[in-house]
């Protein structure tokens, strides 16, 4: 499984336009949980903080290694979702991606997702920065400071 945690910032004045986002998901659940089996998404949880005078979301995510890329999807939550990050999130920025370190899931959870073995999705920690940027050619690409 593939555990994620990656923050991206808000474009500024565009507030509201996240809101109304988020909203949007949280009244078409129904259309919004279809999407996830063929992504193998088990977990998708989004974030949002203030820091400063900068707004950010955070996604939190499970997925199967095997999952369906967004960019694939046959369903228009989807393509609104994308069309959303267009417009809304700062890809200047990039999606800042935290290293997992510890996963605590009580067996029955874990069974039930599927998940022989929590533990092997904790990664090596890298003292750096793991940025993921969308170059002009459109494809998203690491783009990894180091840090001591």
């Amino acid at each position: 499984m593939k555990v994620e945690l990656t923050r991206l910032r808000i474009k500024r004045g565009k507030a509201h336009r996240v809101d109304e986002w988020l909203q949007m998901i949280n009244s078409r659940m129904a259309a919004a949980l279809q999407t996830l089996e063929r992504e193998g998404m088990k977990l998708e949880i989004i974030f949002r903080e203030v820091i400063d005078e900068d707004e950010f979301l955070c996604w939190l995510t499970i997925q199967d290694e095997a999952g369906e890329p967004l960019e694939t999807s046959p369903f228009e939550l989807d393509h609104e979702h994308m069309k959303f990050g267009e417009e809304c999130i700062d890809h200047e920025f990039g999606g800042h991606e935290a290293q997992p370190q510890v996963i605590l899931l009580p067996p029955q959870v874990a069974k039930a997702m599927q998940w022989s073995d929590p533990s092997a999705s904790v990664v090596a920690f890298e003292r750096r920065q793991i940025i993921r940027k969308k170059g002009p050619d459109g494809i998203v690409r690491e783009d990894s400071t180091g840090r001591s």
